[in-house]
């Protein structure tokens, strides 16, 4: 790997660990291994490197979520193979951590990044409850966009309650819950 990917994994490790704003560019340069002066000679500053890393993490859910979401022969199985999939639960959402940091939300470019990746989820989400609908497989009615806004709302705050429980059984539940929802809106 170049020096520069080296920055971009780095930061991609440390944002899921601390927050954007709790790295600075020393932590960066050290878990890079990268000499003093690589960052910038790379990037603009630690905002560009972020959100480079931050589109990196992007391109890599994406993948796994549209694999995920290709699983099964039915909008719920899906659904299921989407929300059961093995999770570093207790570590968070590396999307969701990042909504709730003050210096991202505080940034344009930092916030709309992460704004983007939740809107893909929630459109992702949306189309396969829509098949769902057209299919007859779910009820005539059942609004696909806010049904898929509960299951990304449902999952962000599975992780959450998780995580201040440091019990990965209160997000199974919660994931379990919203499956047993969606298996009720069956036709």
């Amino acid at each position: 790997m170049s020096t520069r990917d080296d920055l971009v994994e780095a930061t991609r490790e440390l944002l899921w660990e601390r927050g954007y704003g709790a790295t600075s560019p020393r932590a960066i340069l050290d878990v890079a291994g990268a000499g003093q002066g690589s960052m910038y000679h790379h990037f603009r500053g630690k905002e560009a490197l972020a959100q480079e890393a931050i589109e990196r993490n992007a391109e890599e859910m994406r993948e796994q979520i549209t694999t995920d979401l290709a699983s099964g022969s039915s909008a719920v199985e899906h659904l299921r193979a989407y929300l059961v999939r093995q999770r570093e639960v207790l570590k968070g959402c590396q999307f969701g951590r990042l909504a709730q940091d003050a210096d991202v939300v505080g940034s344009p470019a930092l916030r709309g990044a992460v704004e983007e990746m939740f809107g893909w989820i929630r459109a992702q989400l949306a189309a396969v409850i829509a098949a769902g609908v057209e299919s007859g497989e779910f009820r005539a009615g059942l609004d696909a966009a806010k049904t898929a806004a509960t299951v990304a709302a449902t999952l962000q705050g599975a992780y959450v309650l998780a995580r201040s429980a440091q019990d990965v059984a209160v997000f199974d539940d919660a994931v379990e819950g919203v499956l047993a929802l969606l298996t009720a809106a069956r036709a």
